[in-house]
C-alpha cells in the first residue's frame, strides 16, 4: 500500500526532473499516471527508477554522543554514512522512501548500540561489516515478495552491538 506522503514526494521529484529538462512531455504524462495509480510501494519505486539520480545521493549523519534517530517517511539516499562515538543509533527503514534497488549503509560506531529496522521484503547483506566485540544480531529472512531493496551494511563496530530486524507490516 502506498502512503500518500510517499506518492507526494515521488510526484515532486518527477516535477523537478521535468523542470530541469530530464523528462519529456510524454514521459511526464506517463510517469505521472503511473505514480498516481500506483497501489504498492514497489510500483511507485519502479516509476521513479527511470529518473536521473538525485544530486547528493550520499548523505552522512554523525554524532559524538547522544542519539541518532530516523523513522517515518524519510528519504533514504543511495549511500548513507552513520557515525557515532558514544550514542545510540535507531534507523527505521520500514516506512522510509527507498528509491534505489540497493542501499549502502556504512556504519562506524564506537561504544554505542544500533538498531536498524528494514522493510519486510528487504534483503540484508552484512559482508562488509567488521565487529570488534559482539557479532550483529540478525536472523536471515526470506522475502515474501520479490523485488524488495537490498540493504548492504558495511563499516566498523567497536564495543557496541548491531541489531537488525525486519518490519512486521
Amino acid at each position: 500500500m502506498v502512503v500518500e506522503g510517499d506518492r507526494d514526494a515521488a510526484v515532486r521529484r518527477l516535477q523537478e526532473a521535468y523542470a530541469d529538462g530530464h523528462v519529456s512531455d510524454q514521459e511526464m504524462d506517463e510517469l505521472l499516471n503511473r505514480m498516481l495509480t500506483a497501489r504498492t510501494h514497489g510500483e511507485l519505486v519502479s516509476a521513479l527508477a527511470s529518473l536521473p539520480e538525485e544530486p547528493g545521493a550520499t548523505s552522512a549523519i554523525a554524532a559524538v554522543s547522544g542519539r541518532i534517530q530516523r523513522r517515518g517517511a524519510w528519504r533514504v539516499p543511495r549511500t548513507l554514512k552513520v557515525e557515532s562515538a558514544l550514542g545510540r543509533v535507531r534507523l527505521d527503514l520500514s516506512r522510509a522512501i527507498i528509491e534505489h534497488p540497493v542501499v549502502d549503509l556504512e556504519v562506524h560506531l564506537g561504544t554505542g548500540s544500533a538498531t536498524i529496522t528494514v522493510p519486510r521484503d528487504a534483503v540484508v547483506d552484512l559482508e562488509g561489516l567488521h565487529t570488534g566485540w559482539k557479532p550483529p544480531l540478525y536472523s536471515t529472512r526470506r522475502p515474501r515478495r520479490p523485488g524488495g531493496p537490498t540493504i548492504r551494511i558495511s563499516g566498523t563496530m567497536g564495543l557496541g552491538r548491531l541489531k537488525i530486524r525486519h518490519a512486521r507490516h
